[in-house]
């Protein structure tokens, strides 16, 4: 018996060693394109392009290209830019889809199911399909292009379902329908017993929709360089297309643009990715 056990033991060593090990390989293979940013950032462009895997080049250690790539693609105007709206559209996206999600789980009314299928169903349909009748609209008939706003509403449009379908999953799931019921005994109204009991229980997943739906608006290429035209209303994605020549591309200046790009996405994951695993209940107990 005590063989079996041993040697039950060691198999799961074994097997738990292998993950380990198939872990990392992916964990590396995943992260090898971000630390070939970090050690090709610090380059000059003849380094880069004589071996772009050196940890250090020929020239040394240089930070050159993060001013150069600053003050070519007016990186704090377009970083205004970028900030401005995605935190615009996550905050519309996060309010309206949490209390259109909170009016389809409370309400059995057949319109509620019909718009949430419709939202559902919406999100199947590719954007490159409605790309151009989208910007022929707005742009020939409306005249709305070249304005942050517009950009703004296209965003939250487009992201809109994703969110409420990710809302009214956690509604239904794992908000008690009691406490709401004890708030309206307590005397809350509708709207303080949706403010005050109901969205400070849906914060994992309104850390969860700010995490994705930000990435998606601050990464953004293809929406952006369609609505925007003028280089004042750049946002960072498109602001790097100076880079990139006919002839030649400064690879080191673009790294630095990313490497630049990628910080406020990197620094408000670290801060939410804690509320993910917090349980969604405990607001209530506490």
């Amino acid at each position: 018996m005590d063989d079996l056990n041993a040697k039950a033991a060691r198999n799961r060593k074994i097997r738990h060693a292998v993950a380990i090990v198939v872990l990392v390989a992916l964990f590396l293979l995943f992260i090898f394109p971000f630390i070939l940013v970090l050690i090709n950032v610090f380059k000059t462009k003849a380094d880069i392009n004589s071996n772009p895997l050196a940890l250090v080049g020929e020239h040394g250690f240089t930070l050159k290209n993060f001013p150069e790539a600053m003050k070519k693609m007016n990186f704090w105007r377009s970083f205004g830019n970028s900030m401005l709206i995605t935190v615009s559209s996550t905050i519309l996206t996060i309010l309206l889809a949490s209390m259109t999600s909170y009016v389809i789980v409370r309400n059995k009314w057949k319109v509620c199911g019909a718009l949430f299928g419709l939202m559902i169903a919406s999100m199947v349909i590719p954007f490159q399909v409605l790309m151009i009748p989208l910007v022929s609209l707005y742009g020939g008939v409306l005249g709305a292009l070249n304005h942050r706003m517009t950009l703004i509403f296209m965003h939250v449009g487009f992201s809109l379902s994703m969110a409420t379908f990710m809302f009214h999953g956690a509604i239904h799931t794992n908000v008690p329908i009691a406490l709401e019921e004890a708030a309206t005994i307590d005397g809350c109204t509708r709207w303080q017993t949706y403010w005050k009991i109901v969205f400070p229980l849906l914060k994992p997943t309104v850390a969860t929709v700010a995490i994705i739906d930000a990435m998606a608006f601050w990464n953004d290429y293809l929406l952006p360089s369609l609505v925007l035209a003028r280089k004042e209303l750049y946002t960072i994605p498109i602001a790097t297309q100076v880079f990139y020549g006919t002839y030649s591309t400064d690879i080191g200046l673009v790294m630095a643009a990313l490497l630049l790009a990628m910080l406020p996405i990197l620094i408000l994951y670290m801060f939410l990715q804690r509320y993910i695993v917090e349980g969604v209940t405990s607001g209530a107990v506490k």
